[in-house]
């Protein structure tokens, strides 16, 4: 029985690392997609239905007279909040009230600054609850290879992507960012892991986490605008329901190119986290991620809350302001995938975290919009350049000093992320609630510019002994081969059909190149 066509090039591409590539691309777009999305959507929402309705029902109990004229007003507050008539009551004194008149701002700037903590707590929880099951996705890839977990990974997505849909309290909130954190563990670890195994040369390997990193890029890049605008024109409900069927979209991929049914573990023994975590180098890059990237884990929950304290700033600013920063990522990930492999991975990485540092310094600075483009365009760029150069050094170094199996070293890989994101929603919104978000950037700027000289340790780390005897092993064995092939070259005259044999061009002895 003849196959279909469509089948028949599946079935032929299925171990084309291309169709692995675009697999790894999709799901870490659509993972942070989903991660960003939020970031615009959840400070104005929690705003919109704690902070306003309560001091609706707040003055409505107080000042029955004005009632309705109070909620008329309310429902105008996208950031145009005005009154059109007096207040008699005067010893209200309600802070709902607080209206600027220079312009339209947000009133209640101390439910703002309370929020910084609690929404800074909501956005960890991914990064918490993604921290711990890191480990065990590396685990389970190192059993069960890289396929299922990519396909459980998806499942988790969607159901994360459907509760955030619907949710309509912190706490349910709070339990969707948590479930994402699961689903991105199993999809991150294992499509990283996926992407090592099948691009074996160092230089192929940059130029594929390049490109899966640009996945990762365009996520961040259109999630945040994506979220801003349509929470503001269309409401909460619809970029959720619209991820999700992106997500349906990409589960059907995963069903035609990867094998999530089949488990195929590796041949090689792994290497244990411990082995692996008291290797200084690779401690060193994960210093490197985790440090680098908390800079953009602390501007999530605090940057949009700064700019609805100072500038005043209406829905769609909030998510646009991310904007710059994800464009100079989206395209220094795939220029960097390729030239940090010729400049030196190590440089590229200590350059990525001094522009960090200076970028962050220079945020505060800013008194509009137009004025963050240039610091946020910085940190794109610089964490393009991390994250381009230390994914790959990951890789090379497991190959170099441990057993090249990669599943438990990008499940550190991740842990490093984590640890940013996680540390930087939480302790900066505390830290920005107490001391101000100036100070804040002038502390994370400045520990990323005293830690980047450690990179270069990166430049040439040692192999260890017993990795360097196997390598020695393997060089001496192609040598052998080589020179075997070069003294007996008529042997290779076998690999000719006849037709050839017989011809006067092949007549001649082969040489080696």
């Amino acid at each position: 029985m003849m196959e279909c066509g469509p089948c028949m090039w599946f079935k032929e591409k299925r171990e084309s690392r291309k169709l692995v590539l675009v697999v790894v691309f999709v799901a870490l777009l659509l993972d942070n997609m989903l991660f960003t999305v939020v970031v615009p959507i959840i400070p104005t929402f929690l705003y919109d239905t704690e902070y306003i309705n309560t001091s609706a029902a707040q003055l409505s109990s107080h000042t029955p007279a004005i009632n309705s004229t109070f909620i008329s007003i309310i429902s105008l507050h996208d950031n145009s909040t005005f009154w059109t008539g007096a207040v008699h009551n005067g010893d209200i004194k309600n802070e709902s009230q607080e209206v600027l008149k220079d312009g339209p701002c947000y009133s209640g700037k101390s439910f703002l600054r309370e929020e910084n903590v609690r929404v800074g707590l909501l956005f960890a929880s991914k990064a918490i609850l993604q921290l711990m099951i890191n480990p065990l996705v590396g685990l389970v890839t190192n059993r069960v290879g890289y396929d299922p977990p990519m396909f459980c990974g998806f499942i988790i997505m969607f159901l994360s992507t459907i509760m955030f849909a619907f949710s309509g309290t912190y706490t349910l909130l709070f339990l969707a960012r948590s479930l994402q954190g699961i689903g991105s563990a199993f999809s991150t670890v294992a499509g990283l892991g996926m992407l090592a195994n099948v691009y074996t040369d160092d230089y192929e390997r940059g130029q594929a986490m390049g490109i899966a990193l640009g996945g990762l890029a365009l996520g961040v890049l259109t999630g945040a605008p994506f979220g801003s605008v349509m929470y503001e024109f269309v409401g909460k409900t619809a970029p959720f329901l619209i991820l999700a069927l992106l997500a349906l979209l990409d589960g059907a991929l995963q069903l035609c190119i990867l094998r999530p049914s089949t488990f195929s573990p590796g041949s090689a023994a792994p290497t244990s986290y411990l082995t692996l975590l008291k290797d200084p180098y690779i401690m060193v890059a994960a210093g490197s991620l985790c440090i680098a990237n908390m800079a953009i884990g602390i501007l999530e929950p605090t940057l949009p809350i700064w700019m609805m304290e100072t500038m005043c700033a209406p829905n769609w600013q909030l998510g646009l302001a991310f904007l710059p920063a994800s464009i100079s990522y989206l395209l220094c990930t795939n220029l960097f995938g390729t030239l940090a492999h010729k400049m030196g991975r190590w440089l590229c990485s200590l350059l990525g975290m001094i522009v960090v540092g200076i970028s962050l310094l220079c945020l505060p600075l800013a008194v509009n919009i137009y004025g963050l483009i240039g610091p946020n365009a910085g940190i794109g760029i610089a964490l393009g350049m991390v994250d381009s150069s230390i994914m790959p050094i990951m890789g090379y170094l497991v190959d170099l000093r441990h057993t090249s199996v990669y599943g438990g070293i990008y499940a550190i890989s991740d842990i490093a992320l984590c640890l940013g994101y996680a540390l930087g929603p939480s302790s900066g919104g505390a830290i920005a609630k107490a001391i101000g978000f100036s100070w804040l950037m002038v502390i994370v700027g400045i520990l990323n510019i005293l830690y980047s000289p450690l990179c270069i340790l990166l430049r040439n780390p040692p192999a260890k002994e017993e990795k360097l005897a196997i390598l020695n092993q393997e060089c001496s064995m192609q040598t052998r081969t080589y020179m075997t092939q070069s003294t007996l070259p008529d042997l290779s005259l076998s690999d000719h059909s006849d037709d050839e044999m017989n011809t006067p061009t092949n007549s001649t002895k082969m040489t080696p190149r």
